[in-house]
């Protein structure tokens, strides 16, 4: 009987703080997931992703299909950088064609070093790999450094500027 006395008063504190921390654990959990760290987070993979794809479009080339390889670097761009493909686009074409050669890249590894999230503003640096192909000839590969500036536009993030980085710069 006297187990009986004390266990149904204790059952009871347990069950309380059990809630109590059940209630702690569940707003804490949806706290952090609305947070700003959390969307500034998946802002910052977002301009990580559309980076890369960006750099991997503007230095992977194929004179057979230029047409449609001028289409992806003006579909991932925006500004003074797209202006600058569309008005001197029939040159590019000529010299990429004369040229003769094909250009495979992939991104090694990137890295966003500036995002202004309210400004619609980001800044990325990247390495890539490029096996360029001339008709008939070998294969060679070389590794760039390429920095890029990056804006939101109402259909995503897109490349506004694209650079080499100097040996010994960032």
């Amino acid at each position: 009987m006297a187990v009986r006395r004390w266990f149904l008063p204790v059952a009871a504190v347990l069950a309380v703080l059990a809630a109590g921390y059940a209630v702690w654990a569940g707003v804490s959990w949806w706290s952090a997931s609305s947070s700003e760290s959390v969307a500034f987070s998946r802002e910052r993979e977002e301009v990580l992703r559309v980076g890369q794809v960006g750099i991997a479009n503007f230095t992977t080339l194929d004179y057979k299909k230029v047409d449609a390889d001028l289409d992806r670097w003006l579909d991932s761009s925006t500004g003074d950088l797209r202006s600058e493909i569309e008005s001197g686009r029939d040159t590019r074409k000529k010299q990429i064609e004369d040229a003769r050669t094909v250009t495979v890249s992939r991104v090694l590894d990137a890295a966003v070093t500036e995002l202004d999230s309210r400004a619609g503003k980001a800044h990325l640096i990247a390495v890539v790999e490029t096996t360029v192909t001339p008709e008939g000839g070998q294969s060679v590969k070389k590794v760039n450094r390429y920095q890029t500036d990056l804006a939101r536009t109402d259909a995503g993030w897109k490349l506004s500027a694209l650079g080499p980085v100097a040996a010994g710069g960032a």
